[in-house]
């Protein structure tokens, strides 16, 4: 079996490209239509070849929210086939506010994560940067959560879209071993340019896992990886979402390539505006 490169995140280890979610649960931020798309082609079949792929390759980690039965189906369905268990990065949202339905309560909403398998339980950017304080420089009540994730025997992180947050978290201290922070070539989401990103991510205390470094299918697989594997550290990791086995046989051939310091070798697409190249 191949082996991915791996970095250590809280005593575990990990591989530094990380099954991402969004093109499994329709998340596409392009459009509704595609969303949809999404959803109705990926079967628990489908899903199950693409964990294969990646799992064949030591990519053995999946990041997201709540799996739900599809996806987890097929995630058991690969370590089967793969031989190995996934390590399960998953990224809770719960009430912030006393009131609400007591089935999002966080204390039953971590009991639930705990008990479909998760081993790292980083909370959403819908709460993370809703506890951030900008005019103090804390994450408010970061430490209430971390303790309830603790009592679960998962390892805490925090996800967010504010760079800010991995600053604040390193100053307070905060009882987390990584955090999850967009950072791609095209400033997709991002709430400051890449440079800044870049260098809040090079100073964090922890190791970094990076997502949406293809700008959500706007940049080509070479530009978006060759950009985050070239500016990122050696223990920060890359997170990718990937709709076929193809495609993800494809970015694991290139970030490899680019790891080893080789000239990515890609298949091109052929169309007939590029006809006049072939011969060259």
């Amino acid at each position: 079996m191949n082996e991915f490169p791996r970095t250590l995140v809280g005593g575990v280890s990990l591989p530094r490209l990380i099954i991402g979610s969004n093109w499994f649960k329709g998340y596409s931020h392009t459009s509704v239509p595609k969303d949809h798309f999404i959803l109705e082609y990926q079967t628990r079949e489908r899903l199950t070849d693409i964990f294969a792929t990646f799992m064949a390759n030591g990519v053995d980690a999946y990041m997201g929210g709540d799996p739900g039965p599809t996806v987890l189906a097929a995630i058991h369905d690969a370590e089967q086939r793969a031989g190995r268990k996934m390590i399960l990065i998953l990224t809770p949202s719960f009430n912030l506010l006393p009131g609400g339905d007591p089935a999002t309560e966080p204390q039953p909403v971590l009991d639930h994560y705990r008990a479909i398998g998760a081993i790292f339980c980083f909370p959403h950017q819908c709460v993370t940067d809703a506890l951030i304080d900008k005019r103090a420089g804390v994450i408010r009540d970061l430490d209430r959560y971390t303790r309830l994730i603790r009592e679960r025997d998962m390892i805490p992180g925090l996800s967010t879209h504010m760079p800010e947050a991995v600053i604040y978290a390193d100053r307070q201290d905060a009882d987390i071993e990584s955090y999850i922070q967009i950072f791609n070539a095209a400033g997709f989401l991002m709430q400051v340019e890449p440079d800044w990103v870049l260098s809040v991510i090079q100073q964090a205390k922890k190791p970094v896992m990076t997502i949406k470094p293809l700008a959500a299918g706007r940049l080509l697989p070479i530009v978006g990886l060759s950009f985050v594997w070239s500016t990122l550290r050696s223990q920060d990791l890359v997170t990718i979402g990937t709709t076929t086995p193809a495609e993800a046989q494809e970015v694991i051939n290139i970030s490899l390539d680019l790891l080893h310091h080789r000239s990515p070798k890609t298949e091109l697409q052929i169309t007939r505006s590029k006809s006049s190249l072939l011969t060259y």
